[in-house]
C-alpha cells in the first residue's frame, strides 16, 4: 500500500476508495468527514505554531457547530469513522485503535474514583453504538461490538459483543463482521 495520510485512510473508510485532496475536500460537505479532516489537521501541527493555532481554533469552532468533543490530544488510530454527527464526547486521554466506528451520543470518559479511576484504552476494529458509555481505566480488546445504550466500566476481551446496562459480555469471533467496512 502506498504511503497514504491519516486523513486519506479515514476517508477511505467512508467510500472504500483512495481519494485525492480535491476529492477529500468535496466530501467535506458531510459534517462527520469535515470534522475528521479538521481534527487530523489540528493533530498534525504543534500547539504553539501558527498553523497549529489556526487548526485548533478551527477545530473548536466545529466542536461547537457539530457537537463533537474530541480534542487533538486524543490518540485515535487511522481509519476512524464517525457514523453520525452530534453529541459525542471523548476524553483527551483516551486511546482508540485503528478502524473504529463511533456513533452519535457516545461518551468515552474518565472515572474519577474507585478501582477503575482513569481513562479507557480501546483496541482495533471496535464498533461503538449510539449512546454507549465507556468509562474508567479499562481496556476494550480488538474486534469488539458495543451495542447501543450499553454501559461499560469493565475490561472487555477481544472478539466480544457487549450489551446492556450494566453491560454483559458475549464471546463472538465475528463480533464486528458487517459493521466495520473498508478496513485499512
Amino acid at each position: 500500500m502506498p504511503n497514504y495520510t491519516a486523513i486519506q485512510k479515514d476517508f477511505y473508510r467512508e467510500s472504500g476508495k483512495w481519494l485525492s485532496i480535491f476529492q477529500i475536500w468535496a466530501k467535506c460537505i458531510n459534517p462527520n468527514l469535515h470534522y475528521i479532516y479538521v481534527f487530523r489537521k489540528a493533530q498534525k501541527y504543534k500547539k504553539k505554531s501558527i498553523p497549529g493555532m489556526f487548526w485548533r481554533f478551527t477545530l473548536r469552532h466545529y466542536q461547537i457547530k457539530y457537537g463533537f468533543q474530541i480534542y487533538p490530544e486524543t490518540e485515535i488510530g487511522e481509519g476512524f469513522y464517525l457514523g453520525h454527527w452530534g453529541a459525542l464526547v471523548i476524553n483527551p486521554k483516551a486511546k482508540i485503535g485503528k478502524n473504529c466506528n463511533i456513533a452519535q451520543g457516545v461518551t468515552i470518559g474518565q472515572q474519577n474514583r474507585g478501582k477503575n479511576e482513569g481513562f479507557p484504552v480501546i483496541g482495533d476494529e471496535v464498533w461503538i453504538g449510539s449512546n454507549a458509555v465507556i468509562v474508567g481505566n479499562i481496556t476494550i480488546g480488538n474486534n469488539v461490538l458495543i451495542a447501543p445504550n450499553s454501559y461499560v466500566n469493565f475490561d472487555v476481551p477481544a472478539d466480544s459483543v457487549v450489551m446492556g446496562n450494566p453491560g454483559k459480555i458475549f464471546p463472538s469471533l465475528i463480533a464486528t463482521e458487517g459493521y466495520i467496512n473498508n478496513k485499512i
